[in-house]
């Protein structure tokens, strides 16, 4: 029988963002989520560490791949902080600065909720283009 990932205490998951209307958005069959959006200041903050980690978020348009874990693991380049819990999701502020010298806040909807069993205080993010 199938056993979803959430079970794994030290997961490490994926998933292949793509931009679409405006925003990142991803899918994930699994869970039976469509085009779900990555809204108030996570678009930014993608753009922001795709761009960090020498990606032009234009090249990437039609997908990535976006490894996150709220452990801390060997490819890991960027963490968010979690701040409070927000309108059924979940501040977080990147570590570090943004672009400008300033901090980025996002947040994250109850979709997190799919992965974790609670908002995780940290989350290793990676990003990286799809081999051709």
């Amino acid at each position: 029988m199938f056993k979803f990932l959430k079970n794994n205490k030290t997961q490490i998951t994926s998933l292949a963002p793509y931009f679409c209307h405006g925003q990142w958005v991803f899918d994930d069959d699994r869970f039976g989520l469509h085009r779900e959006a990555f809204v108030c200041g996570m678009s930014e903050i993608i753009d922001f560490v795709l761009t960090d980690s020498g990606i032009d978020p234009e090249d990437v348009e039609g997908g990535f791949r976006l490894t996150f874990s709220k452990d801390k693991f060997p490819h890991s380049t960027h963490s968010l902080s979690w701040l409070r819990a927000s309108e059924g999701g979940n501040d977080y502020v990147l570590d570090g600065l943004g672009q400008y010298g300033e901090k980025m806040e996002g947040w994250l909807c109850p979709a997190l909720f799919h992965f974790f069993d609670k908002a995780p205080k940290k989350l290793y993010f990676s990003v990286a283009e799809f081999k051709k």
